[in-house]
């Protein structure tokens, strides 16, 4: 390991820095107000966007796949080329294969040059990490995904870039080129970041700064995570025209899809207000424009860590999406506590209040605790969520290792953990030391150990993405909650997916109804009503797509598409998730 790489990890503080910025939640400041919609305005739309249709994978590279072959192979590092020679695990090309995921997205945590080992502290926008492998091995990683179905989105950091970018250690004197490419104030101003953080720093702090400071401290620079990542200044017009170039460039250049963009809510700040500014939701329309130009089939999906409403105001004007953080807490909340209400409150606004499943669904990501850690290493648990997650509206996108069972806790390297390939030394990840130890329980929960044994969670992933691949119902359909009525039905959450395909003339609709128990107990006698829907046809029989059982009642439906009294099942088995397709 070169000794970049050792600096890296050394940097871990800021690590610990930017997490505990990002877990801080937005709600001093007023989200643009979105146009109010409802389910019958939206109800016959059409969704043709490639997303939509798609599982996305998210992968931190570092800690994906050491190579064995190639000038970047065997130094404990994942590479480009580990990342192309695992590529048919996620998806062989095959729509019918039962060995890949089946994921047609990647989502690629920071890959750009930079000092630390997260990438967040950008060096350089247009050069791939050295320690990955080069831009040509990008290139074709890209080409290798595409010809699998999958799509590669990029890890985008606009709002800051790292402390040693040459925009900002070649111009830290007042009248330089790209001084005011960043934010500085002669005298340090008494107000605090949104979370009470410290923003401004001395440059004292940035690389060769010493030398500026003057006797009584200062002039000082602005970084809302940390004194390691310095806000860029986007209303200087030619940051704003290097960072469209920025854009391009990786579309044009290497044919990525899109972007995800970190902490878009604090890119333009206005004093001591420092996020959902009016000026930066005017930044990202015009940006929004602009990429479209580029690519009108390119996808973004945005990081707005705050409530529905809040980050609803980015969509789709702005984002093409966000991540849903409130749907996330209330799927995890259901599983944990078994109970529905949150659940069935936060799905049903998060429907109501976007564009048509236009927001990400998630479990957890690189800055929260591992999903199968908050649900204490219970798998039965870990197999409910992902049942939810992959039948619920919206664009899922899984964090690297969930399907095993991965699990990990703060401080944030812990939660960014080596591979759980298999149970050879480091985990299958690398022949030598890893640049991270494995967690230590990798060798009962590792890919190769679970894709033999069907029942495991990882062929758990595989069926419920087949099932979402292949019924249009899951992936783009309505919503509705669905009442449960009986003993228990407060641990029960049920809700109506229904998608209609082809001209009214010879329209073919998929209506489904799925139905979760939360509790960790039998719940028997509960059927289900909905007043209105989007089941436009007689129910005739239901038939299970997924959950063992058998359908002993057949929905009578009213004139506006809802139904009462339904009974598909007798009993519903603890922690179970079952789909009925409705014809």
């Amino acid at each position: 390991m070169k000794t970049r790489a050792l600096v890296r990890f050394a940097a871990l503080a800021s690590s610990s820095l930017l997490s505990t910025a990002l877990l801080a939640q937005a709600t001093t400041n007023p989200a643009t107000p979105m146009p109010k919609r409802t389910l019958e305005t939206r109800s016959d739309q059409r969704l043709d966007n490639w997303w939509n249709d798609a599982v996305f994978y998210q992968i931190f590279l570092r800690s994906w796949k050491d190579s064995s072959v190639g000038p970047k192979a065997n130094d404990g590092i994942g590479d480009f080329q580990g990342l192309i020679d695992t590529l048919d695990y996620l998806n062989d090309g095959n729509p019918d294969s039962t060995s890949s995921l089946g994921v047609r997205g990647i989502w690629l945590m920071p890959i750009f040059e930079g000092p630390s080992y997260h990438g967040y502290e950008t060096e350089d926008y247009y050069k791939i990490e050295s320690d990955f492998g080069n831009n040509e091995d990008f290139k074709r990683f890209v080409q290798e995904a595409e010809k699998r179905g999958i799509r590669v989105i990029l890890d985008l950091v606009l709002n800051h870039t790292g402390k040693t970018h040459p925009w900002f250690t070649q111009n830290l004197k007042p009248g330089s080129p790209k001084h005011d490419w960043f934010i500085w104030s002669e005298t340090k101003p008494t107000w605090k970041g949104p979370w009470g953080q410290e923003v401004w720093w001395d440059i004292s702090q940035a690389p060769g700064g010493e030398a500026l400071k003057r006797p009584g401290g200062g002039p000082f620079f602005y970084g809302i995570f940390s004194y390691h990542m310095p806000d860029l200044n986007y209303r200087n017009p030619e940051v704003t025209a290097e960072m469209n170039k920025v854009t391009d460039y990786w579309i044009q250049q290497y044919g990525v899809a899109g972007y995800r963009l970190d902490a878009i809510r604090h890119l333009v700040e206005d004093g001591a207000q420092q996020e959902n500014t009016p000026g930066t939701h005017e930044w990202l329309r015009a940006w929004h424009k602009h990429y479209k130009k580029t690519r009108p089939d390119a996808f973004t999906i945005g990081e707005v860590w705050s409530s529905t409403d809040i980050i609803a105001s980015y969509v789709p004007d702005q984002m093409d999406t966000c991540f849903e953080f409130d749907v996330s807490y209330a799927t995890i909340d259901a599983v944990n506590n078994a109970d529905a209400k949150r659940i069935r409150e936060a799905a049903a606004k998060a429907f109501r209040v976007y564009p048509r499943n236009q927001y990400g669904t998630f479990l957890s990501n690189h800055d929260q605790t591992r999903v199968m850690t908050r649900f204490g290493n219970d798998f039965s648990k870990m197999r409910l969520a992902a049942s939810m997650l992959l039948t619920q509206p919206g664009i899922p996108f899984l964090y690297y290792g969930e399907e095993v069972g991965q699990v990990g806790d703060k401080p944030d390297e812990n939660l960014r953990t080596p591979m759980q390939w298999s149970d050879a030394p480091n985990a299958g990840f690398s022949t030598v030391a890893p640049w991270m130890k494995p967690q230590s329980d990798y060798t009962t929960k590792n890919v190769k150990a679970q894709s033999s044994d069907p029942s495991s969670l990882l062929n758990l992933y595989r069926r419920l993405i087949r099932l979402r691949n292949d019924n249009v119902a899951l992936r783009t359909g309505d919503f509705r909650v669905v009442e449960p009525v009986g003993p228990g039905a407060d641990k029960v959450y049920a809700f109506a997916r229904s998608e209609k395909m082809g001209s009214a003339d010879d329209a073919i609709e998929q209506n489904l109804l799925i139905v979760a128990n939360l509790s960790d107990r039998v719940v028997r006698g509960v059927s289900f009503s909905l007043k209105e829907g989007g089941f436009r046809k007689a129910g005739e029989v239901g038939e299970l797509l997924h959950g063992t059982a058998v359908s002993s009642s057949r929905p009578l439906l009213n004139g506006r598409g809802g139904f009462s009294d339904f009974r598909p099942l007798d009993e519903l088995a603890p922690r179970t998730l079952y789909v009925i397709e409705v014809k």
